[in-house]
């Protein structure tokens, strides 16, 4: 029995050491978390404007024994942009959560990925609690 023509050499050689994403550089792509500064004419960085305090709580009581991080303060902000961010937080955490009335709730403790997202969307957060 003589070798098949159809087969992919794996010795080394051929079409296997080409990589197609070599041209890519890491330069032309922005971090998502980026913030964006736009500047005055005078060439002065304008300085972003607070959409609002919220509080950002770790939660255990009532929850047998789970760790919670709770998002107070969102009653003014219209549902769907709630669930947005909601489902934003959830995404770089890789956690479950959920939205009780103007509560945001995400399982775990996760004040820190919390307030990164929420400080890029224009809030002021605030650690509240233990």
């Amino acid at each position: 029995m003589g070798q098949r023509s159809d087969r992919i050499p794996t010795s080394g050689e051929g079409d296997l050491q080409n990589n197609p994403f070599n041209a890519l550089s890491a330069k032309e792509f922005k971090s998502p978390l980026e913030e964006t500064t736009t500047f005055a004419p005078s060439g002065k960085p304008i300085p972003k404007k607070s959409r609002g305090r919220l509080d950002v709580k770790r939660e255990k009581s009532g929850r047998g024994g789970k760790t919670v991080t709770a998002i107070y303060g969102m009653q003014n902000i219209e549902v769907r942009e709630r669930e947005q961010l909601l489902k934003k937080m959830k995404t770089s955490c890789g956690v479950g959560g959920t939205m009780k009335g103007a509560v945001l709730e995400l399982q775990g403790d996760n004040r820190e990925a919390a307030k990164t997202i929420l400080e890029l969307a224009g809030f002021q957060v605030v650690f509240a609690g233990g």
